[in-house]
């Protein structure tokens, strides 16, 4: 099974959060053959590891591990380059969505889950709001 991941999701697989178990039970009950990630993933990844830092949700030392364990799997990982059609596309997806809360960095994820409709078998968010965007734009989840 081919799977895009969002980084709401992706974390999940790095820091135990409330819904990690779903994330986790994609991987114990399918057999992933390939994890489609956008390129922001990696930029988004760092900025919200470090926003738990600042939170107390974890610490400093905590969030250098899991940092470094992530950027050593890049090669574990089909990084889609986030190039003018996706950003094209995204604007067109935040004109479409954006009065019913779609966020600039949410478009260009969606807009890379779009781009990969035929190559991917199941779209993967822990985000509710993006979840639905996924939905409305028949990717399944």
């Amino acid at each position: 099974m081919k799977i895009f991941l969002d980084t709401s999701s992706l974390i999940k697989l790095y820091n135990k959060e409330t819904d990690t178990y779903i994330v986790e039970n994609i991987f114990i009950q399918n057999s992933i053959t390939s994890i489609f990630l956008s390129e922001i993933s990696k930029i988004e990844f760092i900025s919200a590891i470090w926003k738990k830092v600042r939170t107390k949700e974890i610490a400093e030392e905590k969030a250098e591990i899991i940092i470094q364990l992530f950027e050593k799997s890049f090669g574990n990982y089909f990084f889609i380059k986030n190039d003018g059609v996706i950003f094209d596309h995204a604007r067109t997806l935040l004109a479409k969505y954006g009065k019913q809360g779609l966020r600039a960095l949410d478009s260009i994820q969606l807009s890379v889950a779009v781009s990969l409709v035929n190559e991917v078998d199941l779209f993967v968010t822990a985000d509710k709001l993006l979840k639905a965007f996924f939905i409305q734009e028949s990717l399944p989840t």
